[in-house]
């Protein structure tokens, strides 16, 4: 069920926390620090106030959210384990219906990418393809881990931007 921002403005922190936690991955810390900011004037203040949250938290705490990722066609998928906003991004890029074969190139390359920079590859699936997201993996392998960094955070406030708009209509 969509709410206002109105009705949101109105929460408490546990229900602000409840409903807005899950727009960034396994991280409702990052709601949590942004409820003192309200009231929110629209989707996209809102969606600046928890970007705001992240880039002001340091690198300690960016990796941790990096890392709070799954793989993409990664084990939790195919086991069927992924949280719920995660299981129908990764069904929209088509991630649900890959053969053997792919599936084979999405752990060589899940593989890789963690193997150098220590964390996994996140891309914002409901705006790619397989072989856009295949084609990622190609062309980020050789940036730097800092520029990875940036990109996956970039990726993630993407991911957060359709997460809310899935919660708050305007």
């Amino acid at each position: 069920m969509q709410r206002s921002i109105s009705q949101l403005n109105d929460l408490e922190l546990t229900d602000f926390v409840r409903l807005i936690g899950r727009v960034f991955e396994r991280s409702p810390w990052i709601a949590e620090a942004a409820w003192p900011n309200r009231p929110f004037a629209g989707r996209a203040a809102l969606h600046q106030a928890l970007c705001r949250v992240v880039l002001e938290a340091g690198g300690e705490k960016q990796l941790a959210l990096i890392l709070a990722h799954p793989d993409l066609a990664g084990r939790a998928a195919l086991a069927g384990t992924l949280g719920p906003e995660s299981t129908i991004e990764q069904a929209k890029a088509g991630l649900d219906r890959l053969t053997p074969r792919e599936i084979e190139k999405f752990r060589r390359n899940n593989a890789a990418y963690r193997e150098k920079f220590g964390f996994p590859f996140v891309i914002c699936a409901r705006q790619n393809r397989i072989e856009a997201i295949l084609a990622g993996f190609k062309s980020r392998i050789g940036n730097s881990r800092e520029h990875e960094i940036q990109t996956a955070l970039e990726e993630i406030f993407k991911i957060a931007e359709l997460r809310l708009a899935d919660l708050i209509h305007e």
